[in-house]
């Protein structure tokens, strides 16, 4: 069964009990918080428990291993018994600004028909790099324009499933060159960007590209010969 947070990535707020609370961190029942990966960051949340008391959660990791969901506590927080009853509040502000980057960076692989080899985003920024062919110039105004342009079309942003073997005959559907993804795997979440991408993600994302508010490109650096990093980040 699909994770919580790829079930609603907008739900903000679950009654949950602990599983298990060691230095390894804290294990839910279920939970609301993404874990870090593809470049996204991990959540941060807030449990209250049955006393009225609290304890702050400041990152989300997988256990490569077990696959479990670990939420990070501060060392001296206390550990929380099996079985405690708790209700976890995620930091939402700052996910929804995650999810707005990061379809945003969708955008940005589509306005540069480039290969993309790396990116990474906060609630601050985003950036994707590009394998840039000899001879394609990047022009930051043409870039923005063209982002913003995206946004206000307002697009439908959707998840669809396939498997590896299926993914497998359509490598086009990969643009990041560094990572490809585990084609072994009976399922593979695809985004959609209604009309204009389609192509694996792990992340949380928003309901349409008009969800995303204005975009501006920062910068755009070298980062080797034929490699350029764009940045962009939210306007507001």
């Amino acid at each position: 069964m699909p994770e919580r947070f790829y079930l609603d990535p907008y739900q903000r707020q679950l009654e949950t009990t602990v599983v298990r609370h060691d230095d390894a961190g804290l294990v839910l029942a279920d939970t609301l918080c993404y874990p870090l990966g593809g470049g996204q960051p991990g959540d941060t949340a807030t449990l209250t428990l049955a006393d009225g008391s609290t304890l702050a959660i400041s990152d989300t990791r997988r256990n490569r291993e077990t696959r479990e969901i670990l939420h990070i506590t501060a060392a001296d927080a206390p550990q929380l018994a099996s079985g405690s009853p708790v209700t976890l509040t995620l930091d939402w502000a700052r996910r929804h600004r995650h999810m707005r980057t990061h379809t945003a960076l969708h955008l940005l692989a589509v306005v540069i028909k480039a290969g993309v080899t790396g990116g990474n985003l906060t609630a601050e920024s985003g950036r994707l790099d590009f394998d840039i062919p000899e001879g394609m110039e990047l022009d930051k105004d043409a870039i923005e324009a063209g982002l913003n342009a995206l946004v206000a079309k307002d697009l439908a942003v959707s998840i669809q499933m396939t498997s590896g073997e299926a993914l497998k005959t359509r490598p086009e559907l990969i643009k990041t060159m560094s990572v490809t993804p585990p084609l072994d795997l009976p399922e593979i979440r695809l985004l959609e960007i209604d009309g204009v991408d389609l192509q694996p993600c792990g992340g949380t994302h928003v309901r349409s590209t008009g969800e995303i508010g204005r975009l501006l490109v920062k910068k755009i650096e070298s980062k080797g010969a034929r490699n350029k990093r764009v940045v962009i980040a939210l306007a507001d």
